[in-house]
């Protein structure tokens, strides 16, 4: 690891990491499958992905095994422009696998190889940087990191010492196979809202944090709790966006869904990007919407994050289609 001390980060996230193992024929059951594609893959790892391919100085702070597959994942990282400085690895603990099936539109099957834990869980207090939480422009954290130990404790104390500066934000990410109960998962979740300005979850994580699935009474719920900008993921209704002034909703961008899984995280890093920009709330949430629509036409996920022309363009193509489509109003 560098020693030298980096620039100042505008995204740093934390959580998890591990390899994407995706099958490269669409439509069968893993037990059919016979060739498959290795990428780069965990949330938290995605959304810096994403950042970077927008010009964003990112990092994050994650761990794998002691193996070639940690070493793939450095390697991928530098080859993205991530900087891996706080990618640890952690003796007698196998970097994760995912594998997931691929029945589009809307059917994904994920198969998570982590458990018992993972080395993302084995993220230790005592190791962070704190410094680089407090400076980094944007810090992102995720609700599997509060699903064990000492990832929790680590990151409630990455928390604190952010203090709710800069743009700190919460990825509900809910994933029930990491829990014990829901229950579990709302009350851990609780401890992190009131330290975050920013949290974003589909209805079923909204859910899980405040106990409210509606989409306006689930952004008033996270306000409730301290949170200034609720970002509520409603699927094909597309997305609410709710600020302390005001709220927006935005439909989601039609495309021919190849693999929705790293659409979230696709999401996540646009998002970082245009809160970093200064944009309007509802221009940021129609570039998030669009670039989480380019990675689900696309087989993978860090690998198939574009670069902010690609969402440009598209959602200049979405513009003029809606144009032509209304006799130009």
């Amino acid at each position: 690891m560098d020693n030298e001390a980096p620039a100042q980060l505008n995204v740093l996230t934390m959580g998890r990491i591990g390899v994407d193992v995706y099958p490269l024929q669409v439509g069968r059951s893993l037990r059919e499958v016979e060739t498959f594609g290795k990428y780069l893959g965990g949330s938290a790892t995605n959304v810096a992905v994403a950042a970077a391919r927008y010009g964003r100085r990112s990092a994050v702070i994650t761990r794998t095994g002691a193996d070639p597959f940690g070493e793939f994942l450095h390697d991928a990282l530098r080859r993205f422009g991530v900087d891996d400085r706080y990618v640890t690895p952690v003796e007698g603990l196998p970097t994760p696998v995912t594998f997931c099936e691929i029945f589009p539109p809307d059917d994904f099957p994920l198969y998570f190889y982590r458990l018992p834990t993972a080395p993302d869980l084995q993220i230790r207090a005592d190791e962070l940087d704190l410094d680089a939480v407090r400076r980094a422009d944007v810090f992102w954290v995720t609700g599997t990191g509060l699903s064990q130990e000492p990832s929790r404790s680590a990151t409630l104390a990455a928390l604190d010492a952010r203090g709710r500066n800069g743009i700190t934000v919460l990825d509900l990410d809910y994933r029930p196979m990491f829990w014990a109960s829901r229950e579990l998962a709302g009350r851990r979740i609780a401890e992190a809202l009131p330290h975050v300005n920013v949290a974003v979850g589909n209805l079923d994580e909204c859910e899980t944090a405040v106990g409210v699935r509606v989409p306006r009474e689930a952004a008033a719920a996270l306000h409730d709790r301290g949170v200034d900008l609720a970002i509520v993921k409603q699927g094909p209704a597309g997305v609410l966006a709710s600020d302390r002034s005001g709220e927006v909703e935005v439909p989601p961008v039609p495309v021919e869904v190849v693999n929705g899984l790293g659409a979230g995280d696709a999401f996540g890093g646009a998002l970082c990007h245009g809160l970093l920009s200064g944009w309007d709330l509802e221009y940021t949430m129609r570039f998030c919407n669009a670039a989480g629509a380019l990675v689900a036409s696309r087989l993978a996920c860090a690998d198939a994050m574009p670069s902010a022309d690609e969402v440009e363009q598209l959602l200049g193509d979405v513009s003029r289609s809606g144009a032509a489509s209304t006799g130009g109003r």
